[in-house]
């Protein structure tokens, strides 16, 4: 039986800059564990992480944690940030969710890039790597001026990358992508940064050119979200979440019933409960009930 992890960050105060862990039966009804503290929490580059995600290796039955370097607690306003952010991700593995290996930073963002953000990655069966994608803020010589861009990059063990290219790229700056899969078709979500709505796309493979933009009149309505995150139900459905930044009022959770076509319902507040703390952007993962129960017990 299918179980949910839910890792995620939830403020800029008081070391709330770090991994925390939610779990869920159901994927709408969320339990924060160890007390609602930090499970993870990185020592290292801004010594701060935001936006973490998780992955799984099939093959090598490992998990992989990604996350943005950046702790706004302590020095940095936001423009700075963005023009002078770190370059890397910090990753943190594990076979079993429980015992994590020590912190890494590693490179991604190309040298001229001002941050490196809001990391995510699928795993790419045809190319059998996992593709790393991530938003940096960069002014390249046919800018007219600095813009937000989604970069991308393959790699193996989430230590060695191969070269970062340029993955998306609009009118618009564009930041916060998530990439799912169903029946051997992509879709994309990411979030329009100047309208500040969630865009969705449709692809055959994980090439750049791929994707196609899919009418989604629910999400061209809903201002002010940020962090999509989509998962799968256990009776089938998508479950499309998003934060709410602009009204602080934390995820909203959206039905998709097939993402092939998109009908989607916003939930009503009763239908969901996304746990005690306000979450802020982060990934969700189907993991074992066994995992489950074992995460229960130790947090």
């Amino acid at each position: 039986m299918d179980r949910y992890l839910f890792v995620h960050f939830v403020g800029e105060q008081n070391n709330q800059e770090q991994v925390f862990f939610s779990v869920s039966e159901d994927g709408l009804h969320w339990n924060d564990l160890n007390e609602g503290q930090p499970v993870l929490e990185s020592k290292i580059g801004e010594k701060g992480v935001r936006d973490p995600f998780i992955v799984k290796d099939e093959k090598q039955e490992k998990y992989y944690l990604i996350a943005t370097d950046l702790k706004m607690e302590t020095k940095k306003d936001w423009r700075k940030a963005e023009f002078e952010g770190s370059q890397s991700i910090i990753v943190w593995e594990s076979k079993d969710l429980l015992k994590w290996s020590e912190e890494r930073a590693v490179k991604v963002g190309i040298d001229t890039a001002g941050c490196v953000w809001a990391p995510e990655a699928i795993y790419d069966a045809k190319k059998e790597v996992f593709l790393v994608f991530f938003a940096s803020m960069v002014q390249e010589l046919s800018d007219s001026a600095p813009k937000q861009k989604i970069y991308a990059s393959y790699t193996k063990d989430f230590k060695t990358i191969e070269r970062t290219e340029i993955y998306i790229e609009r009118e618009n700056h564009i930041i916060d992508t998530n990439i799912v899969e169903q029946n051997g078709i992509y879709y994309r979500f990411s979030k329009d940064e100047t309208t500040k709505t969630i865009m969705m796309e449709r692809g055959l493979s994980l090439e750049t050119e791929a994707f196609q933009k899919v009418e989604t009149p629910i999400l061209d309505q809903l201002y002010g979200l940020e962090g999509p995150e989509c998962y799968q139900l256990p009776n089938g459905e998508w479950c499309l979440i998003a934060d709410q930044f602009s009204k602080g009022l934390g995820y909203l959770p959206i039905l998709i019933p097939d993402l092939e076509h998109p009908e989607m319902t916003v939930l009503k507040a009763d239908d969901y409960d996304m746990g005690e703390t306000r979450k802020r952007h982060g990934g969700v993962i189907k993991i074992t009930d066994e995992e489950y129960r074992g995460l229960i017990e130790k947090y």
